[in-house]
């Protein structure tokens, strides 16, 4: 395809978009891609030259908790478990200022952009311990960093709606402020019947004010507690409500001790009401099974047959240096080599099904998939790897040679990394 004008913004030469395809050029104008052509002729403002480097859509964490990050060493772990997690998690938000959680999240956020990431929904927590100083934080941030990345925001009842009083009350005032999505934490109540009662109240807040749905659910090793059993409702729901398409679900890992016969049929469920899997290995991996003293689990959600049964399944880095997760570099990549070795997805479609599940499976999960990827009319969001195959980028885990956003290089990383914002540079 050539474009209209012999004239665009910017052009990326010689770039790998597709590993069975001759190398190829990428014209962008007005912030989106413009045309695909092999020896284009025409001239451009600013020219890149990949000169053979793949170059894929932008990285997407679907899930992340900025609020919460990079608080190991405000108070580090000592059991290592979801309760001490929660527990730890709790106090230190009681104590949290607006400055702290600004200096904790810019830190995240920068990691991310340097490992061209376009786009990250995160979940700051809103309850009677920290109101809405989590939202409010996220919405400077969201404005702050409009230039490099692209903010969702999640308003996130961590401690529960039932359990405590006056939290859907602050969800409401979230969205509100501009919070992006009605978020949910069905398992962190005292029952069933409380955990059923908090999902009908975050869909009926979803959709009165007309917005997608995220639920925290079924974070355990088994599915002995009903709590943590509520996909089946949560699809059902989901089918009820006319909301295909629209929830996503992170962690989801009970389902992984089901048997194939009783897993089959929910998967089945699952695919019908077009809910998106958002799977979050560091975490699941470092808290789950804790307790197994024989054959301990992998405790993650069924990957495979959640793919093989039509799911829409993404992953993300959740947290970032706490005690839910005492490691992670805001990096897709890490945490999509990590998912293929724990969830044995090492042949070459495999891959190619992980890096998907990073790029074009998340902008699914958070609703972008209408301006994302590599084609004429999408947004240029971009990532030029530092590998001459797509294929090998989870093998490889190259530097992120450029990234774009918007059509304008965000990063530049050759000895060293810049991050380049709107009206200033900054060295990292």
């Amino acid at each position: 395809m050539t474009p209209s004008t012999r004239h665009v913004d910017l052009l990326i030469r010689h770039a790998r978009v597709d590993d069975d395809a001759p190398l190829t050029d990428i014209m962008i104008n007005a912030g989106r891609i413009v045309a695909l052509a092999t020896g284009w002729d025409g001239t451009a403002r600013e020219e890149i030259d990949a000169a053979g480097r793949a170059v894929v859509p932008g990285f997407i964490e679907p899930h992340i908790h900025l609020d919460k990050a990079m608080w190991h060493r405000a108070r580090p772990s000592v059991a290592g478990t979801l309760e001490e997690a929660i527990r730890t998690t709790g106090e230190l938000k009681s104590r949290c200022d607006r400055e702290d959680m600004l200096t904790r999240a810019r830190r995240v956020l920068d990691m991310a952009v340097r490992n061209g990431t376009i786009a990250m929904r995160t979940h700051p927590d809103v309850d009677p311990i920290q109101q809405l100083l989590g939202v409010e934080t996220m919405l400077e941030l969201r404005d702050e960093y409009r230039d490099l990345i692209d903010l969702q925001i999640v308003a996130f009842p961590q401690e529960g709606l039932i359990k405590a009083p006056g939290t859907l009350q602050l969800l409401e005032e979230a969205l509100n402020l501009g919070a992006d999505v009605a978020g949910g934490c069905p398992y962190n109540e005292a029952s069933r019947e409380d955990t059923e009662a908090h999902i009908d109240a975050v869909f009926a807040l979803a959709q009165r004010f007309s917005v997608d749905i995220d639920l925290h659910a079924d974070f355990a090793d088994d599915t002995a507690d009903a709590r943590f059993f509520a996909t089946e409702y949560i699809a059902r729901k989901t089918i009820e409500t006319g909301y295909q398409g629209r929830v996503s679900l992170g962690h989801v890992t009970s389902l992984g001790s089901l048997p194939p016969a009783q897993l089959a049929p929910l998967v089945e469920l699952l695919a019908d009401a077009h809910i998106h899997i958002v799977t979050l290995p560091a975490t699941d991996l470092y808290l789950g099974a804790r307790r197994d003293t024989e054959n301990p689990r992998r405790a993650l959600t069924p990957l495979r047959a959640l793919v093989d049964g039509g799911v829409n399944v993404a992953y993300s880095s959740n947290n970032v240096r706490n005690a839910f997760t005492p490691f992670g570099n805001a990096d897709v990549l890490t945490i999509g080599n990590l998912l293929a070795h724990a969830a044995q997805f090492g042949t070459p479609s495999q891959q190619a099904q992980i890096l998907a599940m990073g790029t074009v499976n998340a902008a699914r999960a958070i609703g972008i998939e209408g301006n994302y990827g590599i084609a004429p009319g999408r947004l240029a969001d971009l990532v030029v790897l530092d590998t001459p195959w797509i294929a090998d980028a989870l093998l490889d885990m190259p530097p992120r040679t450029w990234v774009i956003k918007r059509g304008r290089i965000t990063v530049t990383t050759h000895h060293c990394c810049e991050i380049h914002r709107a009206h200033s540079t900054e060295e990292v």
